[in-house]
């Protein structure tokens, strides 16, 4: 039985957290178990999306989210993946939307593959300065490897208390089969011409040579790998280095250099808004990446974009802004004392009394923005269910909405009962779960089913 997800993975190297590489690997579908999960992968989202959604005060929460691959497939689909074309497309959008003032990147990532990894940093980093607007990240609950890579191209990353950033480090997998296929009766003869040709081929073990090629690229793409966090996180490359791609959580981080602030993403989105609320000041020259079409990114709306450059870390920026006054002590919708004389002036200039004056910003906001993030989750569950229904998995999408299961969870039960009633040929694996939650109680009770009607066969 052929194994979809490790064709996938072995020989590509790889900037992910250990423990998901284990989970991919563990996925093996059948091809009854692939047939039935296609229909709720191209029915998933028949609606396009942008990619990102904007708050009331102006910002464009990207969210970049499970394994990362260089390119989508229904394989990346169906572990919940994120592909890095697709990455930079909604963050060029987010950056060329006109009522977004800033751009917010919502990492829960383990991290995945690094072909292309380089390259979207880079891109993220152009789009950041040709748009002179704020680019700041969220690690909720993981931005590890090349997904810490991605939040580090940000001017300001926060960790929530219990999340996950670091882990910078390359792999690359070797599966030696040949033991299996002797066992199976089989002898490979591979015909070819090139002595390098065949090197890395999983039906022979692999050679010292081999061996010696592979780790020598794996070393260079961690050297490039370093060389990217540490600039990009203002650090030197030895202190990355020394990590050892050790992972740390939450305050941990901050401690580290390796993020900014513990908060969650409301708590960013705040502090974002507060700082755009500020009246602009004198800010540093910035150095430049280069422009977002010299680094090949899609940028829509490019000409729109505004020409300054700003540096990777705002840490100045925000110093410059208020000397006196830490950006975190400032209270989330705050009106600022110098917006406020402004506005005063401009009102008592007015030619006529019948100008039009802006209302002020509702209290409000925050909650509407909650409320339209639970609205799209509803209707995400509301979607899997009937999915799920028509193809003969019963889903109660109101328990599950009550009971606050996430739309990946619970697509992730549907797909091990569409796995069970295949005869349980193999296991369905989606985007791996957090270390210590286990099985949802369907999934227990559909394998149970599983193993006690092959006893009974």
């Amino acid at each position: 039985m052929i194994n979809h997800a490790l064709a996938r993975l072995a020989g590509r190297p790889l900037a992910i957290a250990p423990r998901a590489l284990d989970g991919l690997l563990a996925a093996n579908l059948s091809i009854d178990a692939r047939s039935a999960i296609l229909p709720i992968l191209r029915d998933a989202d028949p609606a396009p999306s942008r990619g990102f959604t904007v708050t009331e005060s102006g910002i464009a929460v990207v969210p970049v989210l499970g394994p990362l691959a260089s390119r989508g497939d229904w394989l990346t689909a169906l572990f919940g993946a994120s592909d890095y074309g697709a990455i930079g497309s909604a963050v060029a959008a987010a950056f060329a939307e006109p009522s977004a003032r800033a751009v917010l990147l919502e990492l829960d990532s383990p991290g995945g593959e690094v072909g292309g990894l380089f390259d979207l940093v880079d891109c993220l980093a152009a789009l950041r300065e040709e748009a002179g607007k704020p680019l700041w990240a969220v690690a909720h609950e993981s931005a590890l490897s090349a997904g810490f890579a991605v939040a580090s191209a940000a001017d300001r990353l926060y960790v929530t208390r219990t999340a996950e950033v670091g882990s910078v480090g390359v792999v690359a997998i070797h599966v030696d089969e040949s033991a299996a296929d002797a066992m199976a009766g089989l002898k490979w003869t591979l015909i070819h011409s090139g002595a390098k040709k065949v090197d890395g081929n999983p039906h022979e073990p692999l050679s010292a040579e081999t061996f010696a090629d592979i780790q020598a690229d794996v070393d260079a793409l961690h050297d490039e790998l370093v060389a990217l966090i540490a600039r990009n996180r203002g650090m030197s490359p030895d202190a990355v280095r020394a990590t050892e791609a050790a992972i740390y959580r939450g305050q941990r981080a901050i401690d580290i250099g390796f993020a900014d602030r513990l908060g969650s993403v409301d708590q960013a989105l705040a502090d974002l808004a507060a700082t755009l609320d500020r009246p602009a000041r004198s800010r540093s020259p910035g150095r430049s990446s280069g422009t977002a079409a010299e680094q090949g990114c899609v940028t829509p709306h490019t000409a729109a974009a505004q020409p300054s450059r700003r540096k990777p870390d705002m840490t100045t920026d925000m110093q410059a802004q208020a000397p006196t006054e830490d950006i975190a002590d400032i209270e989330p919708g705050a009106p600022d004392n110098n917006d406020h004389a402004e506005a005063q002036a401009e009102n008592n200039q007015a030619p006529t009394p019948a100008a039009p004056v802006s209302a002020p910003a509702s209290p409000e906001a925050p909650a509407d923005s909650a409320a339209e993030r639970l609205r799209t989750e509803y209707a995400e569950i509301a979607a899997i269910a009937a999915q799920a229904c028509r193809l003969g998995v019963a889903i109660d999408a109101a328990d599950a909405m009550a009971k606050g299961i996430r739309p990946d969870a619970l697509r992730r039960s549907v797909l091990d009962a569409l796995s069970q009633r295949a005869e349980a040929t193999a296991i369905v694996a989606a985007a791996p779960q957090a270390p210590g939650l286990g099985d949802s109680p369907i999934v227990r009770r559909a394998r149970e089913r599983a193993a006690t009607a092959n006893r009974n066969a």
